[in-house]
């Protein structure tokens, strides 16, 4: 992690404190554009805190976030969004009373494109997800899926260089599951941006990702592709159980 020329997400033994009790312990990862990284761990682990910290929501108690040789340690939400780091929520967090063309379009705004071309961008956004028929409907009265898959579209009008995404499975039934899959697995190399993806779908999990990084009590406990950290039984122990062989299946 030595090298500041590359155009990689660093994550560099960080910590994080809530009245004193730490909740990430010095944690390291790495994420390159094209790549898929799973984040895992069991309740409590500190997966939505970590997220949390490299998105500037929650501040470090030390360590360091930086893109290539772009420090983002201490920025503000806004400026790491503004250097290329977008993220959805563990509740789907849409504007209610506005549009599913809208809440896309907004995104697109904030990040400086003009009307026209926000417009344009949040079509082709809502067509690749298969949303253009509801185009115009207000996002309150969506399907649970419809919304989750409003909230990853308004997240890539920004043109991101890494999508971090909390469970954005969480909710879906079967099919909305293997939409997302379908859709998720083609964004890294469609975009060029690396992806990170919170999940408690063991399955969807490990068929998306590459490679897993899992958390437990806030610390780092495995890393690396997903067969040898699936096997790994310290993962086993604290998280994955019989889960880990029936993804051999």
């Amino acid at each position: 992690m030595s090298d500041n020329s590359d155009n990689n997400l660093h994550v560099i033994d960080i910590s994080v404190e809530f009245a004193g009790l730490r909740a990430l312990d010095q944690v390291s990862l790495r994420l390159e554009p094209g790549a898929i990284l799973g984040l895992i761990g069991p309740n409590g682990s500190g997966k939505t805190t970590l997220v949390n910290a490299i998105t500037g929501q929650v501040p470090l108690a030390g360590g360091v976030i930086r893109t290539g040789d772009i420090n983002l340690t201490g920025l503000a939400p806004r400026a790491i969004a503004r250097h290329g780091l977008a993220r959805t929520f563990q509740i789907v967090r849409l504007f209610n009373n506005l549009t599913v063309a809208e809440n896309v379009e907004t995104a697109a705004l904030a990040h400086g494109a003009k009307r026209s071309a926000a417009r344009a961008q949040a079509r082709t956004l809502l067509a690749e997800f298969g949303l253009l028929a509801h185009a115009d409907d207000l996002a309150a009265g969506l399907s649970y899926g419809d919304k989750r898959r409003v909230e990853i579209a308004r997240a890539l009008a920004g043109k991101p260089r890494f999508l971090l995404l909390d469970e954005p499975a969480a909710g879906l039934n079967e099919t909305e599951s293997e939409t997302l899959l379908a859709l998720l697995s083609a964004l890294p190399q469609e975009w060029g941006l690396g992806l990170l993806i919170i999940d408690h779908d063991m399955p969807l999990i490990m068929r998306l990702c590459e490679r897993l990084h899992v958390l437990a009590s806030g610390r780092t406990i495995a890393a690396g592709d997903v067969d040898s950290v699936r096997a790994n039984p310290a993962v086993i122990e604290a998280y994955l159980g019989s889960s880990a062989e029936a993804g051999h299946a």
